[in-house]
């Protein structure tokens, strides 16, 4: 399989290189190149992309506001000559960024994620429902295959979602509450808080409306929730 590619940099040394790059590697097709923000934008009506290489740096519409202003953006590989750009590339769900000048073992591994991404994103979407034991989540342009069993809660954090894992490090990802809820198992999965989403299945002490984890760790049970967490403790009650 070959991944529609887009380059995009103002520079024309730049521009150059990564389009020498993209038609060097097997997987990669070119399907265009642009020196402008805006006239990739018009590229991208008429030619939808499945990864797009961009400069940050650009006149009248920089490469982030780019990506920000596509409705449906392809897969992002950012480039760049400064670092500090790196968080604000995972805000917007960056495959990877490269730092110039870019070697070609280092474009190729970037390229390699979006393949990867790519064949997992379209491997999950067939097989994702309710016989799954699994999402892939993304967090630090990677995908992680995490086990609903394995998940404690998850806690809301802004545009962001913490999920604490048992015997893991919580996993930081960007995505919204509501999307991830409608992906869970309801008869394993509760929301019991606008901000929480608890595990049913890790629950071993409710005190005073409140689930608790250990001394330190507790989530309130919110009164929007509170009917419907009660009729699952009144149908398991002995």
């Amino acid at each position: 399989m070959q991944l529609k590619s887009l380059v995009i940099d103002d520079e024309p040394l730049a521009l150059k290189q990564l389009i020498a790059y993209v038609s060097k590697t097997p997987f990669l097709q070119l399907e265009g190149s642009c020196s402008r923000a805006f006239e990739a934008m018009d590229f991208l009506k008429e030619h939808p992309v499945d990864v797009m290489f961009i400069d940050i740096n650009m006149p009248e519409l920089n490469g982030m506001e780019l990506v920000k202003a596509l409705e449906n953006p392809p897969m992002v590989v950012f480039t760049t000559a400064h670092s500090e750009y790196a968080l604000e590339g995972f805000k917007v769900n960056a495959i990877d960024y490269l730092l110039k000048p870019i070697d070609y073992s280092d474009f190729l591994k970037a390229s390699n994620k979006a393949l990867e991404y790519y064949q997992l994103k379209h491997d999950v979407k067939d097989t994702i429902g309710g016989d799954d034991d699994f999402l892939f989540i993304k967090s630090e342009y990677k995908l992680m295959r995490i086990r609903f069993e394995n998940i404690i809660y998850i806690e809301a954090m802004r545009e962001y979602v913490r999920i604490h894992l048992k015997g893991e490090k919580p996993v930081m990802s960007l995505i919204s509450m509501k999307n991830l809820e409608q992906r869970l198992p309801q008869y394993s999965f509760m929301r019991v808080h606008r901000s929480y989403i608890v595990n049913l299945n890790h629950i071993t002490t409710i005190e005073r409306n409140r689930i608790v984890y250990n001394r330190d760790e507790y989530i309130s049970v919110s009164d929007q929730y509170k009917d419907r967490f009660q009729e699952y403790i009144n149908k398991n009650f002995l």
